[in-house]
């Protein structure tokens, strides 16, 4: 990359923000703006263009599912990510953020080490969520019998036979080198089938990838 990393902190706590930012620039990551609540997220989001958006869930005017997701409707380039932060481990919002296209989530007591790292785990393009919380999320969430808006349709026979056994797998909870062993691949052939399923289905990540997966049914909760 050939600038620093570039952040914006959205939520309604000031303290957080600062706190927030100091932990990032500590480290050399440059906080280009800072957001009291959704709608001040989106501006500044389409006015510095930053490769990630820390993004609270609850906040005024615009909570921070529907700032994500016009963030990244907006984000023509594909360079944007969106971690959400949020107070409890299984928010209840949470899932609807990943559908949103949201790259994975933080809590707000997480350590100085474990917010830098995610900050930049997630500007390769990466998933923050290790495949068995996603898993765990999506069960939870995927076959909700309330009344919510439909899930986008995606068209899955772009796949090969090998890249559905690949997502199937994926969606399960196993992580690339575990997907390796199981269908006797090197792990340099598994993140290629990844990489290929992602560009084919226009998903930014893994997680999405394993909320498609749940959403059209290829896997379905207590699925191994």
């Amino acid at each position: 990359m050939s600038h620093p990393l570039r952040v914006i902190i959205a939520d309604d706590q000031a303290l957080v923000r600062t706190g927030f930012r100091m932990i990032l620039a500590a480290d050399g990551i440059e906080v280009t703006a800072e957001a009291a609540d959704g709608a001040e997220a989106v501006e500044a989001a389409r006015r510095t263009r930053p490769d990630v958006v820390l993004m609270d869930i609850r906040m005024p005017r615009m909570d921070g599912i529907e700032a994500a997701r016009r963030i990244l409707a907006d984000d023509a380039a594909g360079g944007t990510r969106v971690l959400i932060l949020t107070t409890y481990d299984l928010d209840h919002y949470v899932y609807t953020a990943l559908a949103a296209g949201a790259s994975g989530f933080l809590l707000k007591d997480v350590t100085p080490e474990h917010l830098v790292a995610a900050v930049t785990l997630v500007r390769t393009g990466d998933a923050l969520l290790a495949p068995t919380i996603t898993r765990r999320l999506v069960e939870r969430f995927a076959r909700r019998d309330d009344a919510g808006p439909p899930a986008p349709h995606r068209d899955l026979s772009e796949l090969t036979a090998r890249e559905l056994e690949v997502l199937r797998l994926l969606a399960t909870g196993l992580s690339n080198v575990e997907l390796a062993e199981r269908l006797t691949l090197s792990p340099a052939t598994v993140k290629t089938h990844v990489a290929r399923i992602l560009a084919k289905l226009g998903l930014r990540d893994r997680v999405q990838a394993v909320v498609l997966a749940y959403e059209t049914g290829l896997v379905s909760p207590g699925a191994t």
